[in-house]
C-alpha cells in the first residue's frame, strides 16, 4: 500500500477565508472593538494557539480568560472551515484506489483536529499528526515520519507528499524521501529546486497519483 500524505490549510482545507469569519464572530459575540479585530486578523494570519489570546489579554487588558477565548475561536474555525466536495471526492477516490491518506500539519493540535472533524475529512484519511503534537514544525522530517506512523505505517519509497508551501510541504516533503506534489498559488522560491510535479488543485493531484498507483 502506498502512502499519500497532505498538507491541510490552503491546500485540503480553506483556512484564510475561515480566519476572517471566525475572528468576526469572536469579535462580535465579546462586543470588542476594531483595534482588537485588527490585531487579531495580523497576529492570526499565518497560525494560531492559545498563546495568541494570552498576548491578546496582555495587550488589551480583556476580561475573558484565554484559554475561554481559544476554545471559543476553534469552535468558530470549525464552523468556518471548508473542504471542496470535489475534494473530498478524489480522496475518496483514492482510499478506493487502495492508498493510504495521512495528514502533515503544522498548528495546534486540537484546533487542527477540529477541523478535520468539521469538513468530513475524518472520514478519509488514516492518521494526522499536528506539529502541536511533538512541538517539531515541518519542513523538519518527525513530523511526515509521524503522520506515517499515525496511519500504521513509515515511510518509504513510493510514498508521497501534496502541498502548497514550497519550503515547509515540498522542499519538507523531498528531503524527507517522499515524492512531492506542489499546489500551486504562492509564489515559487528563487534558488529552490523544483517540485517533482505541480498541479493546481487536489484533485488534479490525485488523480496523478492515480496513474501511479500500484497495479
Amino acid at each position: 500500500m502506498r502512502l499519500a500524505l497532505f498538507d491541510l490549510d490552503g491546500t485540503l482545507v480553506d483556512r484564510r477565508a475561515a480566519v476572517t469569519d471566525a475572528i468576526s464572530d469572536l469579535v462580535h459575540d465579546h462586543a470588542y472593538g476594531p483595534d482588537i479585530e485588527e490585531w487579531l486578523r495580523t497576529e492570526l494570519a499565518d497560525t494560531a494557539d492559545r498563546d495568541d489570546f494570552v498576548r491578546l489579554r496582555a495587550r488589551f487588558g480583556v476580561a475573558e480568560d484565554p484559554g475561554h477565548l481559544w476554545r471559543v475561536y476553534v469552535d468558530r474555525m470549525a464552523a468556518a472551515v471548508s473542504c471542496r466536495p470535489e475534494v473530498l471526492e478524489s480522496l475518496a477516490r483514492l482510499k478506493e484506489a487502495g492508498w493510504s491518506i495521512g495528514v502533515a500539519t503544522n498548528g495546534a493540535s486540537d484546533i487542527q483536529r477540529a477541523k478535520v472533524r468539521a469538513t468530513g475529512l475524518a472520514d478519509l484519511i488514516d492518521g494526522i499528526a499536528a506539529s502541536g503534537d511533538i512541538d517539531v514544525r515541518k519542513p523538519d522530517a518527525r513530523l511526515f515520519e509521524l503522520a506515517a506512523a499515525r496511519c500504521g505505517t513509515q515511510l518509504s519509497a513510493g510514498d508521497w507528499m501534496t502541498g502548497d508551501n514550497p519550503e515547509t510541504d515540498i522542499a519538507g516533503g523531498t528531503a524527507a524521501g517522499l515524492t512531492a506534489i506542489w499546489v500551486r498559488g504562492r509564489p515559487w522560491p528563487e534558488g529552490l529546486h523544483a517540485p517533482h510535479h505541480s498541479v493546481d488543485d487536489v484533485p488534479e493531484a490525485v488523480a496523478h497519483l492515480l496513474a501511479h498507483s500500484p497495479e
